[in-house]
């Protein structure tokens, strides 16, 4: 089969760090290849080299047997190479065919040809099968329908070579399914694809090849059929990874969290939490699953005091935080993993040291008055980042300069350091790898087991049947059950996650819906 791509021999250098050491890859036309690793292993970096965000130490480039330099993305473009980034490169409050002609404008005469971007658009996303309404606005999207704006623009762009970035990361367990079925549609049509991912679920399901970097280095080629999730975790972490989560029984205490009759706007003005009531209680971990913009979000902010709620009750820890700030919060005893780092969880042009002490900036012994006591904190983020495997040159390095999941391992060491009564985890291990899963998993079990509250949201159905003792599911901002976690299954949740009940058994033996 013909090589579209081929990386011979690429190495990359940071500052302090060997990004890529001597890597080579290639994809063949017409396949799924996945470039699997660790957070950090240099797998998003080798992509950019392809794509012309950086230029490669050493190393040489081929696309189609021919040798090319790629010193910026319009040629990587030009080379029908498109990339679709894990952090998405979209207008927010232009439409869709608006984004997708950014910087390749149809003109009629001296003026912009809309009509025809909306038309184009329209053809593109039919042929595909994307179901996108070219003039819906970016920022009243979903997650999902974003990312297929994103693989629109690419192939708008005449992409024939496609780069995903974590594509499924943000991805409800729906839009996991429909994302496969799109790439299988690409690739009918003779597309080529890469994609950068650690889900090893979704590897065995979407690819036929896969790529493993370790730290920098290539372990190895695997075609996918001959492998399996155990061997792929072992050859990208470098040692057996326990995929359990092991947990002791439930040792109930007393109420922490306690919402009454909540109710919330959305940024819109529109009702997204509709009079939730909820309990979360010392020694559990409460998780809230449900499809993606059914008020999780809303409800996390309403009780981290990021977002003023219309109505109800909010207390913690015995105290009503009802509308307070984000800092009373925290002071009434609130750890929040937020679900976006980069818009809640971290300050990106801050460094490590800055960004491991937010919220408990001003006490002791990182503060004596209006002065900050440097040394304590540098020592201190140095504790964190050693304990915490975060992956970096120093505490004194900028936020963004991590690769995603550091930065998510930065904000879970911050939270749970700060020795919260109630820990909430939205989203904790979005984007990050098998390895740093089974650290993060086994942290949030002992906060449960130190006796602390636990409320987990996430999308991702295998976290919350493993992680959770009960599931509340959530669906257009109602609570519409709460299942003991050994009495939920996927498909129990698949049904109630969209608006269904289960029939349950009464008494006569008669049953209800």
């Amino acid at each position: 089969m013909e090589k579209v791509v081929e990386m011979k021999g690429i190495t990359k250098v940071f500052p302090g760090v060997i990004a890529n050491e001597n890597v080579d890859f290639d994809l063949k036309k017409g396949e799924i290849h996945v470039l699997l690793g660790e957070n950090g292993a240099g797998k998003t970096t080798l992509m950019n080299v392809l794509y012309g965000l950086y230029a490669q130490e050493a190393g040489d480039i081929f696309i189609k047997g021919n040798k090319v330099s790629i010193k910026n993305p319009k040629e990587a473009i030009d080379l029908g190479i498109g990339m679709v980034h894990q952090h998405f490169m979209l207008v927010h409050n232009f439409t869709v065919a608006q984004n997708m002609i950014l910087g390749n404008e149809p003109k009629k005469g001296i003026n912009l040809d809309i009509n025809k971007a909306i038309t184009d658009t329209k053809a593109l996303s039919q042929k595909y099968g994307f179901n996108i309404d070219p003039e819906a606005i970016i920022e009243d999207m979903t997650v999902g329908q974003q990312q297929k704006v994103e693989i629109l623009k690419a192939l708008y762009r005449g992409a024939e070579i496609l780069i995903l970035d974590e594509p499924t990361a943000v991805l409800t367990p729906q839009e996991i399914v429909e994302l496969g079925v799109i790439l299988k549609n690409l690739v009918k049509e003779g597309k080529s694809i890469i994609l950068i991912t650690h889900k090893l679920k979704e590897i065995m399901i979407m690819s036929d090849r896969v790529t493993i970097i370790r730290r920098g280095k290539l372990i190895g080629v695997i075609e996918t059929k001959e492998t399996n999730i155990d061997e792929l975790a072992e050859m990208m972490v470098g040692r057996k990874v326990n995929l359990k989560v092991e947990k002791g029984d439930i040792k109930l205490g007393e109420t922490v969290l306690k919402i009454e009759d909540l109710k919330v706007l959305d940024h819109r003005k529109i009702p997204a939490v509709k009079g939730v009531n909820l309990e979360v209680r010392r020694g559990e971990i409460l998780a809230i699953a449900g499809v993606d913009g059914n008020g999780q979000t809303e409800l996390i902010e309403a009780i981290a005091g990021l977002r003023k709620p219309l109505s109800g009750k909010v207390v913690l820890n015995g105290k009503d935080i009802t509308g307070k700030s984000s800092k009373d919060a925290i002071e009434a005893g609130l750890g929040h993993i937020a679900e976006d780092r980069h818009k809640r969880g971290l300050i990106l042009k801050y460094s490590l040291y800055e960004n491991s002490i937010l919220g408990v900036h001003y006490k002791s012994p990182f503060a004596k008055g209006i002065m900050m006591n440097y040394k304590e904190i540098k020592d201190y983020t140095k504790r964190l980042i050693k304990n915490y495997d975060v992956r970096t040159p120093n505490e004194e390095v900028t936020a963004s300069s991590l690769s995603g999941g550091n930065q998510q391992k930065i904000v879970i060491a911050r939270e749970i350091e700060k020795n919260p009564e109630l820990l909430i985890a939205a989203q904790p291990t979005r984007g990050l790898d098998v390895g740093a899963i089974e650290y993060i998993h086994r942290r949030l079990v002992e906060e449960r087991d130190n006796n602390r509250a636990v409320l987990l949201v996430s999308l991702e159905l295998d976290e919350v049947l493993s992680l959770a003792d009960r599931i509340a599911v959530i669906y257009d901002g109602q609570i519409v059950d709460i299942l003991d976690a050994k009495d939920a299954t996927e498909q129990k949740l698949g049904i109630l996650m969209a608006g269904g009940t289960l029939k349950k058994e009464v008494e006569g033996g008669e049953s209800r819906e």
